[in-house]
């Protein structure tokens, strides 16, 4: 199943094995201007050819093959942020604590009242756009950073240490002015206008950047 979208409009995928419910979550979307996809299966939703629109997941937990609580596990470990809501008939205590520890926006029981329901899908909308911007922005300072020499790197990584011009200098076996040459190409190839945006800019790169080698 293949399913073409060009737009950044919010995309919500319902996972029910229950046709009619399927449908009904369709409309109540629909009726408010949410676009939405239906799905019988985890295993449907897995083989379809998704857009990348902002957006969220409606998954019942108890379906034949994989469960709802299943595919949370699977997208979790495939990187997958995508918010999900779980809508089901059979939910306890157990399978509530277990979805909201992995990180699920509600675990909401059948029936659920309509605007219940699209409060919990416009806060996983918003919980995904807020991931996506960040996830733009943290990719924005990791090309940036490629673009710097070895050198340079090093100078980024004491900068965001707090030391001084010297004491980089000292440590890297340069002279002070160099230092301050690396630091100014540094703050220029990261688009920094400050050296506090610049060590918010640091703190802001994947740990294996941080934490790896110059």
């Amino acid at each position: 199943m293949s399913i073409a979208a060009d737009n950044t409009d919010p995309l919500v995928l319902i996972v029910d094995d229950d046709e009619e419910v399927r449908f009904a979550l369709r409309e109540l979307l629909l009726s408010v201007g949410i676009d939405a996809c239906c799905f019988g299966s985890t295993q449907e939703l897995l083989s379809a050819d998704l857009p990348e629109r902002p957006g969220c997941l409606i998954l019942d937990v108890r379906m034949p093959g994989a469960s709802g609580l299943d595919l949370q596990q699977r997208l979790a470990a495939t990187g997958n942020t995508r918010p999900i809501i779980f809508l089901t008939g059979h939910g306890d205590i157990a399978m509530t604590v277990q979805a909201m520890k992995a990180g699920a926006v509600d675990f909401l029981t059948k029936p659920v009242r309509d605007q219940t329901l699209l409060d919990a899908v416009a806060a996983g909308i918003e919980k995904d756009v807020a991931q996506r911007t960040a996830a733009r922005r943290i990719k924005q300072h990791v090309d940036r950073y490629t673009k710097l020499t070895a050198r340079e790197r090093e100078v980024l990584r004491e900068v965001a240490k707090g030391r001084l011009n010297k004491q980089i200098a000292f440590d890297l076996g340069i002279s002070e002015i160099t230092v301050k040459l690396h630091r100014g190409n540094v703050t220029r190839k990261m688009q920094a206008t400050t050296i506090g945006q610049l060590i918010r800019t640091w703190e802001l790169l994947p740990a294996g950047i941080r934490e790896g080698s110059p």
